[in-house]
C-alpha cells in the first residue's frame, strides 16, 4: 500500500473512532492515522478498544487499535470525569484494551483503566 492510501484509510478509521468518542465524551481529538511496520506505513487498525492513561496534564480516555496505537482521545480530564467517560465508553459496547501500553505519536504510556473499575 502506498503512503497516501495508508493515510486515507487510516484517517477514515481514526475519524470513525473520534466520532464515537465525541458522542460519548462531548469532545474528542483525532490522533494517529498510520503506523509503521517493517519499515512501511500502514493504516491504523480498524478495531476499537478503550484504554485510559495518566500523564502530568491529566487523565485521558482513548480509543486504540488492537496493537495499542491511539486513534482518538479525550482532552485532559480530572480522574473522576475520566472514570465516568470510561464507564460510558465501556457501556457502549467498546471492549477494554487488554495490553499494558499504548502509543500516542512517538510516546508510549502505561494503561490505567483498571483504576476505573
Amino acid at each position: 500500500m502506498q503512503y497516501f492510501q495508508a493515510v486515507q484509510e487510516g484517517k477514515k478509521r481514526a475519524n470513525e473512532a473520534q466520532m464515537k468518542l465525541f458522542d460519548i465524551a462531548g469532545f474528542a481529538m483525532l490522533t494517529l492515522t498510520t503506523k509503521k511496520k517493517d519499515g512501511k506505513f500502514i493504516p491504523i487498525g480498524a478495531e476499537n478498544y478503550c484504554a485510559a492513561i495518566h500523564r502530568p496534564e491529566g487523565y485521558l480516555v482513548i480509543l486504540v487499535d488492537a496493537e495499542g496505537y491511539t486513534k482518538a482521545q479525550t482532552k485532559d480530564l480530572e480522574k473522576e470525569e475520566a472514570g465516568q467517560i470510561y464507564s460510558k465508553v465501556a457501556e457502549s459496547g467498546i471492549e477494554e484494551f487488554s495490553g499494558n501500553q499504548i502509543t500516542i505519536w512517538t510516546e508510549t504510556f502505561d494503561t490505567i483503566q483498571s483504576e476505573f473499575k
